[in-house]
């Protein structure tokens, strides 16, 4: 009798397998659990996003997805061709009399026979401002040494000729704003919302402290380029547990990143007894005042680099540093500026081994290299420090990837180190003007 259970069984248990293998095997029956097309593209289409920092106020070409993480197809329809196309690329801007135009981006999603359609609405960033002049934010090369690593103002109506504010004497004293006493490598941004600016800014004194070690890095923000509220970061003392044994905390700038809806920060560290440069980075936090994590790896160029200054163009990163080559033996034979590449802020970065500066050849050093736009023109300026000649020198380019062999100068009342430069109002350029003093008379019309 047990004999025969224990076969009735076993006989149950072959005939249910049986039954499961021909429901799950048999063709034109589903098996159990897959998805279906049109689970696949609702999934899709759930997931599908354009980030605020495009949505909220464009100014870039949109990064369209085509393809859903579950292999559907997506097309893209603009609702408005003459303002972004159904590519994504930019075309022209709202104007400042009026609303922003608002253009309705709607994504068609499909698999198979599953379609599913999802719409967003992009406004469109105003025209710039009438912009007449260009700031320039530096420290000084010359003079007293003292009041060397102290922040300066330029002025300029042309970007070419340019004049100091203050009668080239600091505009803000460094041993208010920074733990050292000292700030080196000013970086100015105009920020995602008019009347914003920020500044940021190694916190260093070689003068007085030697190079041996900095702790980080000065934060300001202002709302009229007059007026500054500061912060400094200690990268030792706020991130102890990765960034203790920091050497060198170098050379910061700012740069908003639409596809996070924050302004990133990235700079050059050193590490004690690692000779690599390379550059991290991290989100500032809303107030402008430290930064929303612990700064990670964000670009390793092969043989280290320093100084960089990113530039957006065409949906593509351009990013300007100083770099250098070596032998096989890990001597330096070469260097200057060069450049790498990507489409989004987080990488990755395709480094380009060519020198865009005139002197690398010549062996002549060079560093702090800086990209601007020129007003009401489709031309950049990349400038550059001849730091031990007390020279400053530009070449430009109308596409960032060639530029004029033969280098420029600058007609200058002072000596730079390491700046930068934004383009400026004639109203900024008299506010200026009305606190320091020093503005061209042709941008006081």
């Amino acid at each position: 009798m047990k004999q025969v259970l224990r076969l009735s069984f076993m006989g149950l248990f072959l005939l249910a397998s049986q039954i499961v293998f021909c429901q799950t095997k048999q063709p034109g029956f589903p098996a159990r659990n897959k998805k279906t097309d049109r689970a696949k593209v609702a999934e899709d289409a759930g997931a599908l996003r354009i980030p605020n920092g495009y949505a909220d106020n464009l100014h870039w070409d949109i990064p369209l997805d085509t393809l859903g993480q579950n292999g559907s197809i997506i097309h893209w329809k603009s609702g408005d061709e003459s303002y972004v196309t159904s590519l994504g690329k930019l075309l022209k801007r709202s104007p400042r009399n009026g609303k922003k135009v608002s253009v309705t981006m709607k994504a068609i999603i499909s698999l198979g026979n599953a379609v599913r359609t999802k719409s967003f609405n992009i406004y469109i960033a105003y025209e710039e401002l009438p912009y007449s002049g260009y700031l320039f934010a530096y420290f000084e090369g010359s003079g007293e040494a003292a009041q060397q690593e102290q922040l300066r103002f330029g002025v300029s109506a042309d970007a070419f000729n340019w004049n100091a504010l203050n009668g080239n004497r600091p505009v803000l004293s460094s041993t208010e704003i920074s733990q050292t006493g000292g700030i080196r490598d000013p970086h100015i941004l105009r920020g995602e919302e008019e009347n914003s600016f920020y500044m940021v800014a190694t916190d260093m004194s070689a003068i007085k402290n030697g190079w041996g070690h900095n702790p980080g890095i000065d934060m300001l923000k202002s709302g009229n380029l007059i007026d500054w509220s500061h912060s400094i970061i200690d990268l030792a003392k706020t991130y102890p547990e990765n960034f203790s044994d920091v050497k060198w905390v170098w050379a910061p700038q700012t740069i908003y990143d639409p596809a996070a809806g924050k302004y990133l920060v990235y700079f050059t560290v050193r590490f004690q007894n690692d000779p690599r440069l390379d550059f991290y980075s991290a989100y500032a936090n809303k107030d402008f005042t430290g930064f929303e994590h612990e700064p990670a790896l964000m670009f390793r160029a092969k043989y280290g680099a320093i100084d960089g200054d990113i530039i957006y163009k065409d949906g593509v990163y351009h990013f300007f540093f100083k770099g250098n080559t070596k032998d096989e033996n890990g001597k330096e034979v070469q260097n200057g500026i060069q450049q790498a590449i990507g489409h989004s802020l987080q990488g990755p970065w395709a480094e380009n081994f060519k020198y865009l500066d005139a002197y690398s050849t010549k062996h002549i050093v060079v560093e702090g290299s800086g990209i601007f736009k020129l007003n009401n023109s489709e031309t950049y300026v990349l400038m550059y420090d001849l730091y031990t000649r007390l020279r400053y020198e530009y070449q430009k380019s109308s596409d960032l990837y060639h530029f004029t062999e033969n280098p420029e100068s600058f007609t200058k009342n002072f000596n730079p180190r390491h700046g930068t430069v934004i383009s400026i109002t004639r109203e900024e350029a008299k506010r200026l003007n009305e606190r320091w003093g020093g503005v061209p008379p042709e941008l006081l019309k």
